[in-house]
């Protein structure tokens, strides 16, 4: 489980194709000597197993599936991505519950600045966009963020300065892709009403 809330913005640094899965190195700021091996890091909000590290670097397989329903298959050596690594039992709680599992993926409609900050439109995939509530929480790219409006398919959040600087979020732009991820309480309470 995670929060949402980013503390490294790691670079790829390599990627190479395995007999079965694509392999990233990621480059990152943590002490990677107390990552476990078979530790969980959300990448952009996929949750992904290290399964090698080193001094300022980690490895993880990512499978064709996620490669075919996340952003991941577009990673190029030198991509910027953001890393937030499973919560503890006593961790501080900052954004929302955040599973790692990426719902489908959403394009920037429009960027505007309103003052220091930047709202950001993002259009999000049917049926998906019924899960999204206005002054909900929902997740781009691995990002925990408050909606603010909803008109259709498109919902609108506002990205303060703090968060520009601590995420890859200032560089989006128009047409880009993002991985959403819904609030885990509207994904239980849609199945739940399916099913009553």
């Amino acid at each position: 489980m995670f929060t949402g809330i980013i503390t490294d913005i790691g670079r790829v640094r390599s990627v190479r194709q395995t007999e079965r899965d694509r392999r990233y190195e990621v480059e990152t700021t943590w002490d990677t000597s107390d990552i476990d091996l078979g530790a969980s890091v959300s990448h952009a909000g996929c949750c992904l197993t290290v399964t090698e590290k080193g001094a300022g670097w980690f490895a993880v397989e990512v499978s064709g599936e996620t490669l075919s329903k996340t952003t991941l298959g577009d990673w190029q050596e030198g991509h910027r991505v953001n890393l937030e690594r499973a919560v503890r039992l006593g961790d501080e709680m900052g954004g929302h519950v955040v599973s790692g599992h990426v719902d489908g993926l959403g394009e920037i409609v429009s960027v505007t600045l309103e003052g220091g900050s930047r709202r950001i439109e993002v259009a999000a995939p049917e049926p998906l966009h019924r899960f999204i509530a206005a002054k909900g929480s929902v997740t781009v790219d691995g990002v925990s963020l408050t909606v603010n409006a909803i008109e259709g398919r498109r919902f609108d959040v506002n990205i303060i300065p703090h968060t520009l600087d601590a995420t890859t979020l200032a560089g989006l732009q128009a047409g880009d892709r993002v991985n959403l991820e819904i609030d885990m309480l509207a994904r239980y309470l849609a199945r739940w009403q399916e099913t009553a």
